[in-house]
């Protein structure tokens, strides 16, 4: 006599149960992987930025000065300093250049630091001005130089960086140093008494100074309380108004009021405050914030304490006065690098006083307006912090 063995499968009710407890699980489970796997890239930030700090205190070491913001070689024909040239570098090269024997690629820096010949292109001992794409150290991106939490690659950026000098709580004319390199009979240094060599004295407050040698010592404020070097996002071609300034202001306009595109009605779209409203004019596409790792110009390589951590990107031109302030990917806040090679994570709320307040200038600085020759910085703690020199005391932990 035949036994009938009787089994019991699953139902599709029973299935449906299990694939949505499954789904349940998954949904309360992803945004713990996401935060955990954000942590992790926000950690290794933090670990790049604080190699650059050692290199900065192994080059002084080396060489009894601070890399030079905006260091290189003359041209053979006198060009504009944001003019593109192929026998030159115009003084334009960042600190990170300098800084590459000290981050372990001696390689690059021989390939930089000899003449370079390579497919018909032949360019000399330091190179040619930062935008050349067909100089393939310029167009080289280094792990080094990049936050893990931002996804930007590729063209039109050549190589990206998301590190970027202080320069100080005033970018009025902020590739001014004391050298200003032009066309036509004054092509090399101002006279001291020019009206460029005076202002560019005034303004430039930052640990890091345009043409100008530094050695720590000048940190008059303490290395400690001192910002050295900031954290950028790289522009992803979405309008981000941290990324691609808005290309408006006159130079007059922008050193008088920092706040002005978000002051001017239209410009910034209402119902999404980080991009620009449709119409809006910015910078071309090839000017996006990080977009040069070699450039020192203040798009690419220099940031300002002046509008917070993650403000609007308002620029008079990519090559000259811009708010350029810190900003990231990651949430609430930025990191920075201190003199003494410390890493801080600054959110975005901190105190940053008066946000219309004019810059430091010499055209109308001011006692009234305080943004006179010496004076203490108008923007709070955050303007304190990138200045170097101006004998603010910082008596808050950050």
């Amino acid at each position: 006599m035949r036994k009938f063995r009787s089994g019991r499968g699953f139902t599709l009710v029973e299935l449906l149960v299990v694939i949505a407890i499954i789904g349940v699980l998954v949904g309360l489970l992803l945004p713990a992987v996401q935060a955990a796997r954000e942590a992790a890239r926000r950690m290794s930030c933090s670990n790049n930025f604080k190699q650059i700090g050692l290199a900065i205190h192994n080059y002084h070491s080396a060489y009894k000065q601070l890399p030079l913001h905006g260091a290189g070689t003359h041209p053979t024909i006198k060009r504009d300093i944001w003019q593109s040239h192929g026998t030159g570098n115009n003084h334009r090269l960042s600190i990170l250049v300098g800084l590459l024997p000290f981050i372990e690629q001696q390689g690059l820096w021989e390939e930089i630091s000899n003449p370079y010949d390579r497919a018909g292109n032949q360019f000399p001992a330091m190179g040619p001005t930062p935008q050349n794409i067909n100089y393939r150290p310029w167009a080289t991106e280094l792990p080094a130089f990049r936050c893990p939490s931002d996804p930007g690659v590729g063209l039109p950026a050549l190589g990206r960086t998301n590190y970027v000098a202080c320069a100080g709580d005033s970018y009025d004319r902020g590739r001014d140093g004391s050298l200003h390199v032009r066309t036509g009979a004054n092509a090399l240094p101002y006279p001291e008494n020019s009206t460029f060599a005076q202002n560019a004295r005034v303004k430039n407050r930052g640990f890091f100074k345009p043409h100008d040698k530094k050695r720590f010592r000048s940190c008059l404020d303490g290395l400690s309380n001192t910002i050295a070097a900031g954290e950028i996002a790289t522009d992803l071609g979405d309008r981000d108004v941290r990324t691609l300034g808005w290309d408006g202001p006159n130079e007059n306009t922008l050193r008088n009021n920092p706040s002005h595109c978000s002051d001017t009605v239209g410009l910034i779209d209402p119902l999404r405050p980080k991009f620009w409203a449709a119409g809006t004019t910015t910078l071309t596409a090839v000017n996006g914030r990080g977009y040069r790792w070699a450039d020192y110009l203040p798009n690419f390589g220099a940031c300002y304490t002046v509008l917070p951590p993650n403000g609007e990107l308002c620029a008079n031109s990519a090559t000259s006065s811009t708010t350029g302030t810190t900003s990231s990917r990651h949430q609430g806040g930025v990191h920075v690098l201190m003199g003494d090679g410390a890493v801080k994570f600054i959110t975005d709320s901190i105190e940053a006083g008066n946000q219309r307040n004019p810059v430091v200038n010499l055209a109308s600085g001011s006692a009234a307006n305080n943004n006179q020759a010496g004076a203490e910085s108008p923007y709070g703690l955050w303007g304190a912090l990138g200045t170097s020199a101006s004998s603010e005391v910082i008596d808050t932990e950050i």
